[in-house]
Protein backbone atom coordinates (compact mmCIF):
# COMPACT_ATOMS: atom_id res chain seq x y z
CA UNK A 1 0.00 0.00 0.00
CA UNK A 2 0.99 3.57 -0.39
CA UNK A 3 0.05 6.22 1.50
CA UNK A 4 1.13 10.20 1.49
CA UNK A 5 -0.11 12.05 4.08
CA UNK A 6 0.10 16.04 4.37
CA UNK A 7 2.69 16.28 1.54
CA UNK A 8 4.50 19.28 0.61
CA UNK A 9 7.16 20.65 -1.38
CA UNK A 10 8.34 23.99 -1.68
CA UNK A 11 11.29 25.14 -4.44
CA UNK A 12 11.84 28.79 -2.96
CA UNK A 13 8.39 30.49 -2.15
CA UNK A 14 6.21 28.00 -4.39
CA UNK A 15 4.62 24.89 -3.15
CA UNK A 16 4.90 22.53 -5.74
CA UNK A 17 3.39 20.31 -3.63
CA UNK A 18 0.50 21.52 -1.47
CA UNK A 19 -0.84 19.30 1.44
CA UNK A 20 -0.84 15.61 -1.15
CA UNK A 21 -2.66 12.88 0.86
CA UNK A 22 -4.21 10.09 -0.80
CA UNK A 23 -4.02 5.71 -0.37
CA UNK A 24 -3.31 3.43 -3.33
CA UNK A 25 -4.24 -0.07 -2.65
CA UNK A 26 -1.56 -3.09 -4.32
CA UNK A 27 -2.77 -4.09 -7.42
CA UNK A 28 -4.35 -0.50 -8.01
CA UNK A 29 -3.96 0.76 -11.68
CA UNK A 30 -4.07 5.11 -10.71
CA UNK A 31 -3.57 7.73 -13.71
CA UNK A 32 -1.69 10.95 -12.11
CA UNK A 33 -2.66 13.63 -14.66
CA UNK A 34 -2.78 17.74 -14.23
CA UNK A 35 -1.35 19.94 -16.91
CA UNK A 36 2.51 20.79 -16.72
CA UNK A 37 3.41 22.37 -13.77
CA UNK A 38 0.87 21.05 -12.18
CA UNK A 39 3.31 18.62 -9.50
CA UNK A 40 3.08 15.38 -11.23
CA UNK A 41 6.39 14.69 -12.12
CA UNK A 42 7.75 15.99 -8.64
CA UNK A 43 5.09 13.69 -6.80
CA UNK A 44 6.69 10.67 -8.73
CA UNK A 45 10.08 11.71 -8.12
CA UNK A 46 9.17 12.16 -4.46
CA UNK A 47 7.68 8.66 -3.83
CA UNK A 48 10.76 7.29 -5.34
CA UNK A 49 12.72 9.07 -2.53
CA UNK A 50 14.69 11.24 -5.43
CA UNK A 51 13.28 14.43 -4.30
CA UNK A 52 12.84 15.39 -0.16
CA UNK A 53 9.77 16.81 1.13
CA UNK A 54 9.16 19.75 3.35
CA UNK A 55 6.29 18.01 5.35
CA UNK A 56 4.07 15.27 5.40
CA UNK A 57 5.00 11.26 5.24
CA UNK A 58 5.07 9.05 2.20
CA UNK A 59 4.98 5.35 3.22
CA UNK A 60 4.84 2.10 0.84
CA UNK A 61 4.76 -0.93 2.66
CA UNK A 62 7.18 -1.00 5.04
CA UNK A 63 9.49 1.73 3.94
CA UNK A 64 9.03 5.03 4.95
CA UNK A 65 9.95 6.75 1.76
CA UNK A 66 10.26 10.38 3.30
CA UNK A 67 12.83 9.50 5.85
CA UNK A 68 14.87 6.74 3.94
CA UNK A 69 18.66 7.35 4.40
CA UNK A 70 21.18 6.61 1.12
CA UNK A 71 21.40 2.67 2.16
CA UNK A 72 17.69 2.10 2.45
CA UNK A 73 16.73 4.28 -0.22
CA UNK A 74 18.80 2.01 -2.54
CA UNK A 75 17.30 -1.03 -1.20
CA UNK A 76 13.32 0.26 -1.84
CA UNK A 77 14.43 1.28 -5.27
CA UNK A 78 15.57 -2.25 -6.12
CA UNK A 79 11.65 -3.29 -5.09
CA UNK A 80 10.16 -0.84 -7.73
CA UNK A 81 10.10 -0.05 -11.56
CA UNK A 82 10.63 3.33 -12.47
CA UNK A 83 9.87 4.22 -16.39
CA UNK A 84 10.85 8.05 -17.31
CA UNK A 85 9.90 9.96 -20.65
CA UNK A 86 13.46 9.93 -22.01
CA UNK A 87 14.16 6.19 -22.03
CA UNK A 88 18.13 6.09 -20.81
CA UNK A 89 19.09 2.98 -22.35
CA UNK A 90 23.16 2.11 -23.02
CA UNK A 91 23.23 3.33 -26.78
CA UNK A 92 26.24 0.62 -26.79
CA UNK A 93 24.20 -2.21 -25.80
CA UNK A 94 21.61 -4.66 -27.17
CA UNK A 95 17.75 -4.86 -26.02
CA UNK A 96 18.47 -7.98 -24.03
CA UNK A 97 22.01 -6.75 -22.85
CA UNK A 98 20.38 -3.14 -21.40
CA UNK A 99 17.29 -5.60 -19.57
CA UNK A 100 20.16 -8.21 -18.60
CA UNK A 101 21.81 -5.32 -17.00
CA UNK A 102 20.04 -4.10 -14.39
CA UNK A 103 20.15 -7.76 -13.07
CA UNK A 104 23.97 -8.22 -14.07
CA UNK A 105 24.69 -4.72 -11.58
CA UNK A 106 22.60 -6.91 -8.69
CA UNK A 107 24.99 -9.72 -9.41
CA UNK A 108 22.23 -12.82 -10.19
CA UNK A 109 23.27 -15.76 -11.30
CA UNK A 110 24.20 -15.81 -15.22
CA UNK A 111 21.38 -18.46 -15.98
CA UNK A 112 18.54 -16.56 -13.91
CA UNK A 113 19.77 -13.33 -16.05
CA UNK A 114 19.24 -15.23 -19.26
CA UNK A 115 15.93 -16.88 -18.27
CA UNK A 116 14.07 -14.00 -16.51
CA UNK A 117 15.70 -11.24 -19.54
CA UNK A 118 13.90 -13.77 -22.21
CA UNK A 119 10.33 -13.86 -19.93
CA UNK A 120 10.41 -10.09 -19.80
CA UNK A 121 11.26 -9.21 -23.38
CA UNK A 122 8.53 -11.87 -24.14
CA UNK A 123 5.93 -9.84 -22.21
CA UNK A 124 7.05 -6.73 -23.80
CA UNK A 125 6.54 -8.09 -27.00
CA UNK A 126 10.50 -7.75 -27.99
CA UNK A 127 11.32 -11.46 -28.64
CA UNK A 128 12.33 -9.94 -32.89
CA UNK A 129 14.41 -7.05 -31.47
CA UNK A 130 16.82 -8.94 -28.85
CA UNK A 131 19.62 -8.39 -30.74
CA UNK A 132 18.99 -4.97 -31.86
CA UNK A 133 20.99 -1.46 -31.15
CA UNK A 134 18.68 1.18 -29.36
CA UNK A 135 19.43 3.23 -32.69
CA UNK A 136 17.70 0.65 -34.53
CA UNK A 137 14.58 0.92 -32.31
CA UNK A 138 11.21 3.18 -32.90
CA UNK A 139 10.56 5.52 -29.71
CA UNK A 140 7.95 2.90 -28.47
CA UNK A 141 10.40 0.16 -28.72
CA UNK A 142 12.37 2.19 -27.15
CA UNK A 143 10.17 2.86 -24.32
CA UNK A 144 9.07 -1.03 -23.96
CA UNK A 145 12.74 -1.45 -23.59
CA UNK A 146 12.95 0.60 -20.70
CA UNK A 147 9.13 -0.96 -19.57
CA UNK A 148 11.46 -4.65 -19.90
CA UNK A 149 14.27 -3.25 -17.63
CA UNK A 150 12.16 -1.55 -15.28
CA UNK A 151 9.94 -5.08 -14.67
CA UNK A 152 13.15 -7.31 -14.73
CA UNK A 153 13.61 -7.46 -10.84
CA UNK A 154 9.60 -8.43 -10.56
CA UNK A 155 8.80 -4.92 -8.60
CA UNK A 156 5.47 -5.33 -7.09
CA UNK A 157 5.31 -1.29 -8.10
CA UNK A 158 6.20 0.34 -11.04
CA UNK A 159 6.00 4.02 -11.39
CA UNK A 160 6.04 5.59 -15.14
CA UNK A 161 6.49 9.68 -15.46
CA UNK A 162 5.31 10.72 -19.08
CA UNK A 163 6.06 7.14 -20.47
CA UNK A 164 4.38 8.47 -23.71
CA UNK A 165 5.47 11.91 -24.20
CA UNK A 166 7.35 11.71 -26.62
CA UNK A 167 5.34 9.16 -28.76
CA UNK A 168 2.94 8.90 -31.73
CA UNK A 169 -0.53 7.69 -31.44
CA UNK A 170 -0.03 3.82 -32.30
CA UNK A 171 3.08 4.03 -29.98
CA UNK A 172 1.16 4.99 -27.50
CA UNK A 173 -1.43 3.04 -27.72
CA UNK A 174 0.92 -0.24 -27.82
CA UNK A 175 2.30 0.97 -24.32
CA UNK A 176 -1.00 1.62 -23.30
CA UNK A 177 -1.86 -2.06 -23.89
CA UNK A 178 1.52 -3.18 -22.28
CA UNK A 179 0.42 -1.39 -19.32
CA UNK A 180 -3.05 -3.14 -18.76
CA UNK A 181 -0.92 -6.34 -19.05
CA UNK A 182 1.60 -5.40 -16.85
CA UNK A 183 -1.00 -4.15 -14.36
CA UNK A 184 -3.81 -7.19 -14.49
CA UNK A 185 -0.68 -9.27 -13.88
CA UNK A 186 -1.04 -7.72 -10.47
CA UNK A 187 1.86 -4.88 -10.26
CA UNK A 188 0.52 -1.90 -9.02
CA UNK A 189 1.17 1.06 -11.52
CA UNK A 190 1.04 4.45 -10.96
CA UNK A 191 1.44 6.57 -14.16
CA UNK A 192 2.16 10.45 -14.54
CA UNK A 193 0.67 11.78 -17.75
CA UNK A 194 -1.23 15.01 -19.37
CA UNK A 195 -2.37 12.92 -22.27
CA UNK A 196 -6.11 12.92 -22.04
CA UNK A 197 -5.97 9.85 -24.99
CA UNK A 198 -4.03 7.78 -22.25
CA UNK A 199 -5.99 8.19 -19.45
CA UNK A 200 -9.78 8.00 -21.31
CA UNK A 201 -8.82 4.54 -22.70
CA UNK A 202 -7.21 3.05 -19.83
CA UNK A 203 -10.75 4.45 -17.15
CA UNK A 204 -9.04 3.63 -14.32
CA UNK A 205 -8.66 5.11 -10.70
CA UNK A 206 -7.98 9.17 -12.11
CA UNK A 207 -6.16 11.17 -9.46
CA UNK A 208 -6.03 14.71 -10.57
CA UNK A 209 -3.56 17.86 -9.89
CA UNK A 210 -3.39 21.79 -9.75
CA UNK A 211 -1.28 24.09 -8.95
CA UNK A 212 0.47 21.14 -6.44
CA UNK A 213 -3.15 19.98 -5.00
CA UNK A 214 -5.45 17.04 -5.29
CA UNK A 215 -8.54 18.44 -6.86
CA UNK A 216 -10.20 15.13 -7.75
CA UNK A 217 -9.77 11.58 -7.31
CA UNK A 218 -12.25 9.48 -9.48
CA UNK A 219 -12.49 5.37 -9.65
CA UNK A 220 -12.84 4.01 -13.21
CA UNK A 221 -12.75 7.82 -15.31
CA UNK A 222 -11.42 9.93 -17.97
CA UNK A 223 -9.40 12.48 -17.40
CA UNK A 224 -12.08 15.05 -16.80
Amino acid sequence: MIVLNGVTKKYGTKKVLDDVSFKVQGGEFVSLVGESGAGKTTLIHALIGATDVDKGEITVDDYEVSSLNRNKIQDYRRRVGIVFQDYKLLPKKTVFENVAFALEVAGYEKDFIKKRTVSVLKIAGLEDLRNNFPRQLSGGEQQKTAIARALVHAPELLFADEPTGNLDYESTDSLVRLFRKINQSGTTVILATHNRGVVDKLKKRVIKLESGKVISDKENSGYN
